[in-house]
């Protein structure tokens, strides 16, 4: 009877240190660095489009300004 105790006893102190031990296993999936320049890019070529834009009328206004500068030398 002693023996079958200590049977027990020592079944149970198992359990518990099993219950007890934990593991744990952590994945890291790789981050993704996506690049940033893609809105850069479209507000660069946003404003060269504007400068051209404007940049013909710019030149149109200065001939313009400078035929009406010759004609008022005359």
């Amino acid at each position: 009877m002693g023996s079958r105790i200590t049977a027990l006893a020592m079944a149970a102190l198992w359990l518990a240190a099993a219950g007890c031990a934990t593991r744990h296993k952590v994945e890291v999936a790789p981050v993704e660095v996506k690049p940033i320049h893609i809105t850069i890019d479209v507000n660069v070529k946003v404003d060269r489009a504007l400068d051209d834009f404007f940049g013909d009328l710019d030149q149109q206004a200065a001939t313009m300004a400078a035929g009406s500068d010759d004609a008022s030398d005359k």
